[in-house]
This record gives structure tokens, sequence and C-alpha cells, in this order.
């Protein structure tokens, strides 16, 4: 795979300031919402970042810009993660445009707001493809990396509050989660000797494209809220703190855990 030209690609460089500098990582579905904060988020704290998308190569170039403009480091690179074959295109970008990859941030999902009696397999198959199978085996492709390399590593899945709680009418994207929650337990066990740490951030209500329209209705917000103690909706921003610690030397001794980013919403469903 050659470099990507016309981006500001290079080897990760030390003098980069950040709790991340000199690492590299990937972050899947990065090209809009909590994805694209959390690419952002990365690359302020030093690290160079593979920005993937699926769709819209346009919103991603547009955040990869805003983190080049920032003094930071992004190449944008296109994967299906339920492409399997297409996986080693994210590992190759980062070691031919970075020298190295140390962070892996499975943040792509896909939901799909179906009753259980009327689901196809169609929809439950992309569902799993995407939440499920394709975390397992692209964290099977950047942890045989992190191997290799012998430095360690940090893989952290986005999850949702929903791997602990069902959501209504969406049930393969519930079960999708909650694998998702068993996989980050059964993967952070295998892979502790190795140095590399497996965690998981599982946002509640946040506000992003997927939800943004039924949330402009003020009496569906309303409810939404009344059953969140902190007494709003989230942000894409919101998530980034979580994700940048777990990436960080500070979380060191932390692996298998999950980190529930939902104002405490909850509290209020147990």
């Amino acid at each position: 795979m050659k470099k990507i030209s016309g981006q500001n690609s290079g080897q990760c460089h030390p003098r980069q300031k950040g709790r991340l500098a000199g690492q590299a990582a990937i972050v899947t579905g990065a090209s809009r919402g909590i994805g694209a904060a959390l690419a952002k988020g990365l690359a302020r704290e030093g690290a160079a970042v593979i920005v993937n998308y699926s769709r819209s190569a346009l919103e991603a170039e547009q955040v990869a810009e805003g983190i080049r403009r920032s003094g930071g480091r992004a190449i944008i690179v296109p994967a299906d993660v339920q492409d399997l074959s297409q996986h080693e295109r994210l590992v190759a970008a980062a070691l031919e445009n970075f020298g190295r990859l140390d962070i892996l941030v499975n943040n792509a999902g896909v939901e799909y707001r179906e009753s259980f009696l009327t689901t196809t397999e169609a929809q439950f198959d992309h569902t799993l493809g995407v939440n499920l199978k394709g975390v397992y085996f692209l964290s099977q492709r950047v942890a045989r990396e992190m191997v290799r390399a012998g430095r360690g590593g940090r893989i952290i899945n986005i999850s949702s509050c929903h791997d602990s709680v069902p959501l209504n009418l969406r049930s393969a994207y519930s079960i999708s989660k909650g694998g998702l929650a068993m996989l980050t337990r059964s993967l952070a066990l295998e892979l502790a000797e190795h140095r590399i740490a497996v965690n998981t951030v599982s946002p509640g209500a946040i506000l992003t494209d997927m939800n943004r329209a039924s949330l402009s209705r003020p009496a569906a917000r309303a409810r939404l809220v009344a059953h969140i103690p902190a007494g709003r909706i989230g942000n894409p921003d919101d998530c980034v703190g979580a994700v940048v610690f777990l990436a960080s030397p500070e979380a060191d001794y932390i692996t298998g855990a999950t980190i529930y980013v939902d104002g405490g919403l909850l509290l209020r469903k147990l």
C-alpha cells in the first residue's frame, strides 16, 4: 500500500506534545458524531490518527483537515469494518504513514429501529457484522501487530449503555452491544500478558445524526431528559475524556473495564 498523498503523513514525532505524543491511533467510523470527536480528542493529545470512514470521504477529510489545521497529524482511510478483507488497509495505513500502531478505537456502529417480529436477516447480519464481528476481527488484526511490535497497546470499544439494559425496538442492536461487553472482557483476559489493555466506553443518550431527527421533537426530548439525572442530553465531546484517559499512561493498570458516559441514565433504569 502506498502512502496516502496530499495529506500530512510522515512518521510520528516524539516532539509532539500531549499524553499520547508519538503514538498512532485508528478510529473507526470517525467521519462524524462520536467518532469524529474522538479522533480530534486523541489528536489534541498528540496521537497521529487514521480517520476511518465507510461512506463520506468529504466528511472524513473535514475531520482530518481540522486536526491538521490544529497542528496534528491525520489521514483518511476508507474501510467497511464488517468486511474483514478491508482491515489490512487500516493497519497498513498506520504503519506506512506513521510508523507504528498503538491505539484502536472501535467506534463504527449501526442500528435499526425495528420490532423483533419484523427484523430481517439482512438487518440482523448487518448489525452484528459491524457492531460485533467487525470489532472482533479488526481487534485481532491490530493486536497481532501490537504483539509483533512488542510495545503493548490499547483497544477501546465504543459500546452503549444498552450493553446492559435493552433498548426497545432495537433487539439486534442491544444484542450486539451485550456481546461487545463480553468481547471486551474476553480480549482483556487474553491480551493482558502482551501489555494490551482492552476497555469499553459506553455512552448513554448522545445527540448525533442517528437520533437528531427524533430528538428535534420537544416532547420526545423532554421525555428522555426526564430519565437523565444530569438533566441534559450528552454531546459527542462528552465521550472524549474517557477515551483519552483509557488510551493514556494513567490507565496502565485498567483492563476489562467499562466506563459509562450517560449522565446517570442507567441509575434510573436499574
